[in-house]
């Protein structure tokens, strides 16, 4: 479980910067509660302070730093320390991993279900039905549903009460975090003129995860109206996200919290979107484009910018016209005291034309 500086670099593909007495890392701390014995990094300069006060053994730094704390660290250089200490944290994450392969006697797994018992955990309450397939290294929470010939890649960790309706397919690696529900039903009604009423428009699509794909807690991604729901390789969806029938969301593209994409957009390859945006049906958004926070995509956007607003425009456009509509309360004042300033002249030449007239 413990790290030697031999295994951090390796880890990490560092290199260490000053004299090092033999350390051994038994954790992972912030720089101002780190202990002598964790491991911790300076990733934003909001923390300088804390790392010039420190007391981790090891800190993972930036290249080229203006000053280090005198002693009793061991700094090691990374291009990116975030990223770096990642690699430490999922060495600790996978030494405590609690991973037991084995069925609970209180999970229900229906016949003609494909899955090794001695490679998979079924958690108690879980419910696979029946033709579902379950990969090697796959982590079944407590309460999930596998719904009807689902698929699940390898080493798919789904926590607590995540639901995979039937026939949904999931790539290797995906983590689903608890309450997530893939698969769920379209939001598609007609309204039948001669009734007055809504109709139902059965979805008989299905939902297709890429390998590597995290989703967020009490996500929902609807299944396809026909087809398939896409949602590709490497992609990062947070909590409370909402995704429309036959959407495509591209490779490795980033959806932050309370966000939405209405049914059938296509969304590019690294794309952030960040929170609360809101994205129209039938449109879409380029490769790297980035969504700012309460965005509203309203046409297509093309990829390779940054925009803002309701509609979406280019950044700096939207924050002219932001900075404009901030303006314009005193310019409201300032047209009010015009306007009354004009009303008085209009007032004196009148008086002036009428007494020019009565002479």
């Amino acid at each position: 479980m413990n790290l030697s500086l031999d295994q951090v670099l390796a880890l990490t593909g560092g290199k260490i910067l000053n004299p090092a007495p033999e350390v051994t890392i038994s954790g992972v701390a912030t720089l101002a509660e780190a202990c002598p014995g964790e491991i911790s990094f300076l990733g934003n300069e909001k923390y300088f302070k804390d790392f010039l006060a420190t007391k981790a053994s090891v800190v993972l730094v930036p290249p080229s730093l203006p000053e280090y704390p005198q002693e009793g660290v061991v700094f090691i250089e990374v291009e990116n320390p975030s990223l770096a200490f990642n690699a430490v944290v999922g060495h600790f994450m996978k030494a405590a991993s609690d991973f037991v392969p084995g069925i609970s006697p209180a999970a229900t797994v229906e016949p003609g279900v494909k899955l090794n018992p001695d490679k998979v955990r079924v958690s108690a309450g879980a419910v696979i039905e029946a033709g579902a397939e379950i990969g090697d290294g796959c982590d079944i929470g407590p309460g999930c549903v596998i719904g009807k010939s689902a698929v699940l890649g390898k080493n798919c960790k789904l926590y607590a009460r995540v639901v995979v309706r039937e026939r949904c397919i999931l790539g290797q690696n995906v983590v689903v975090q608890p309450g997530a529900i893939i698969g769920s039903d379209g939001f598609g009604f007609l309204l039948n003129k001669e009734t007055g009423r809504y109709e139902t428009v059965d979805q008989v699509g299905i939902v297709v995860i890429g390998d590597n794909v995290d989703i967020g807690a009490n996500t929902t991604i609807d299944r396809a109206r026909f087809g398939r729901t896409i949602i590709g390789e490497g992609t990062k969806i947070d909590n409370l996200v909402q995704i429309g029938h036959n959407v495509v969301v591209g490779k490795h593209t980033v959806i932050v919290s309370q966000s939405g994409i209405a049914g059938s957009s296509q969304i590019g390859d690294y794309v952030t979107v960040a929170a609360q945006v809101g994205i129209a049906g039938h449109i879409t958004v380029g490769d790297k484009a980035v969504l700012a926070a309460r965005t509203g995509v309203m046409s297509s956007l093309d990829g390779g910018q940054v925009y803002w607003g309701a509609p979406a425009s280019p950044y700096k456009e939207a924050a002219k016209q932001f900075a404009a509509i901030r303006k314009l309360p005193d310019a409201m004042k300032e047209m009010i005291t015009l306007k009354k300033q004009a009303e008085e002249i209009r007032a004196l030449i009148d008086q002036a034309l009428a007494e020019q007239a009565g002479n």
